[in-house]
C-alpha cells in the first residue's frame, strides 16, 4: 500500500477541511435549533459554493458531475466531511442517496437514469431506501415480509419498513420487497423505485431518536406501503437480484460510513484537548492535568490513527481484491471503527461536563445519533460472529507448531 497522497487529493482535502472550518461549522448551532427547512436555503447556498470549488459528489463518476475518485481517495475526504453533521450532505455525498446513485448509474436503465439518477447526482431532488423492516431481524435480510406482487403491468406493493433514512422530503424510495417467494433465499427479493408521492407510499412518522425526531434529511421514517402500484419498468436490475445489488451498495457504503465515523471521532478529540487545556479546576490548574483525562487522550489519539489505518486498508483490499476477497477486512472496520469513535465521542462529552449534555458543542448530537453505528449495516455482533466463523474455517486442516 501507498499511503501517499496524489497533488489533487491533497489539495482537495485541504480545500475541503477550510471549507467545513469557515463555512460549516459556523452553522452548526443554528443547524442544531432550526428546522431542517429553515436551515436548507443557506445550504442550498453552500451547495452552489462546493459545486463552483468542483468538489461536488467525490463518489460518483465524472459524467454524472462527481469528481470520480476512488474508494480510497473518497474515503480521505470522506474523513475531512464527518468533522461536521453538514460536510456529507453539503458535499452531495450523503447517506442514502449517495449508495442510490451508484446502483442507479450501475443497474438503472436509460429510462430511470434520465428520470432519477440525473436530478438526484445532481442535488435537485433527495431520495431514500426502504430495506429495514419493524417485526423482521436486520440481522437476517433474508427474512422479510414486505412483498411485490405482478398485477398486468404492474407491480403492488404490500409492506411495513421504518429506518427509511430521509425519506421526508425525498423524491422516491428504492424499495427491497418479495417479487419471488418460491426461489432460493437470496433471489427472492427485488429493488423496485417507488416514487413518494405514488399512492400507497404513506409516511406514518419521523422515528423519534433518543427524544428526536428530526426533519427533512435528517430523520428516520417509518412507511407503510399499502397497495402501492407501480409499473414493472420501476425494477432496478433484474428480478430476485435485490441482495445482490444490495452488496454492490452496502460494501463500499461501509467504507464510507467508517471514514465518516473517523471525522467524528477526530472532531470529537479536537474538542476534547481543547477543553481539557481551557477549563481550569483550581487556579494554574487546567482539566488536561489530571492523569485519567491524559490517558483518555492518549487512548483516543491511539485508537483513531489505528482505526484509520484499517480503513485505508480495507478500501485499498476492496479496490484491488473485491468485495468477496476484502470481506474479512470490511467487517472488522465496521464493528471497530464504530466503537472507537462511539468511545472517543463519549470521552469528549465526558470531558465537557455539562457542556457536553447541550447543543452548545456537536458533542450531544453525535452521541444521540451515531451509537446507532453499532447496529446498522450489521450488528456488531454479526459482523464479529461471521469473521470468527471465517477464520476458524480457516484454519480447518491447519498444523499450527
Amino acid at each position: 500500500m501507498d499511503f501517499a497522497m496524489s497533488e489533487r487529493i491533497s489539495a482537495a482535502c485541504q480545500l475541503a477541511r477550510e471549507f467545513v472550518e469557515k463555512e460549516l461549522i459556523p452553522l452548526e448551532r443554528e443547524f442544531l435549533g432550526k428546522t431542517f427547512a429553515e436551515v436548507s436555503p443557506i445550504l442550498d447556498q453552500k451547495r452552489d459554493m462546493v459545486k463552483k470549488m468542483e468538489l461536488w459528489a467525490p463518489n460518483l463518476p465524472e459524467e454524472l458531475g462527481g469528481m470520480g475518485l476512488t474508494l480510497m481517495e473518497h474515503g480521505l475526504i470522506s474523513e475531512v466531511l464527518g468533522r461536521t453533521p453538514l460536510g456529507h450532505y453539503v458535499f452531495g455525498c450523503q447517506a442514502p442517496d449517495a449508495g442510490n446513485a451508484e446502483i442507479l448509474h450501475k443497474y438503472g436503465t436509460e429510462a430511470q437514469k434520465a428520470q432519477y439518477l440525473e436530478p438526484l447526482a445532481s442535488g435537485k431532488i433527495r431520495s431514500c431506501f426502504s430495506m429495514t423492516e419493524v417485526d423482521m431481524p436486520g440481522s437476517n435480510p433474508v427474512m422479510m415480509d414486505t412483498t411485490a406482487v405482478k398485477d398486468g403491468g404492474d407491480y403492488v406493493i404490500n409492506g411495513h419498513k421504518w429506518y427509511s433514512t430521509a425519506a421526508d422530503g425525498s423524491r422516491f424510495a428504492i424499495v427491497m420487497a418479495v417479487t419471488n417467494p418460491e426461489a432460493p433465499p437470496y433471489l427472492r427479493a427485488s429493488m423496485i423505485i417507488v416514487p413518494t408521492d405514488n399512492p400507497g407510499f404513506n409516511l406514518v412518522r419521523n422515528i423519534p431518536v433518543m427524544g428526536h425526531s428530526g426533519d427533512g434529511y435528517f430523520s428516520h421514517a417509518e412507511i407503510l406501503y399499502q397497495s402501492a402500484r407501480v409499473p414493472r419498468e420501476n425494477l432496478l436490475g433484474p428480478e430476485g437480484m435485490g441482495f445482490v445489488i444490495a452488496q454492490d451498495r452496502l460494501g463500499p457504503g461501509r467504507i464510507h460510513h467508517c471514514m465518516r465515523w473517523l471525522g467524528v471521532a477526530s472532531r470529537s478529540f479536537d474538542l476534547m484537548c481543547q477543553r481539557a487545556n481551557s477549563r481550569e479546576m483550581s487556579p494554574g490548574k487546567s482539566l488536561g492535568t489530571k492523569q485519567i483525562v491524559q490517558q483518555w487522550i492518549a487512548d483516543s489519539a491511539a485508537e483513531i490513527q489505528a482505526a484509520r489505518l484499517m480503513v485505508l486498508h480495507a478500501a485499498w483490499a476492496m479496490e484491488t481484491k473485491g468485495h468477496k476477497e476484502a470481506r474479512d477486512e470490511v467487517s472488522m472496520i465496521k464493528f471497530v471503527v464504530a466503537n472507537t469513535m462511539n468511545r472517543v465521542v463519549d470521552r469528549a462529552l465526558q470531558v465537557h461536563g455539562g457542556l457536553g449534555m447541550t447543543d452548545d458543542t456537536p458533542i450531544a448530537f453525535f452521541y444521540r445519533h451515531e451509537r446507532a453505528a453499532r447496529i446498522y449495516d450489521g450488528a456488531d455482533e454479526v459482523h464479529k460472529a461471521a469473521l470468527a466463523r471465517r477464520i476458524l474455517e480457516s484454519y480447518k486442516g491447519r498444523v499450527v507448531r
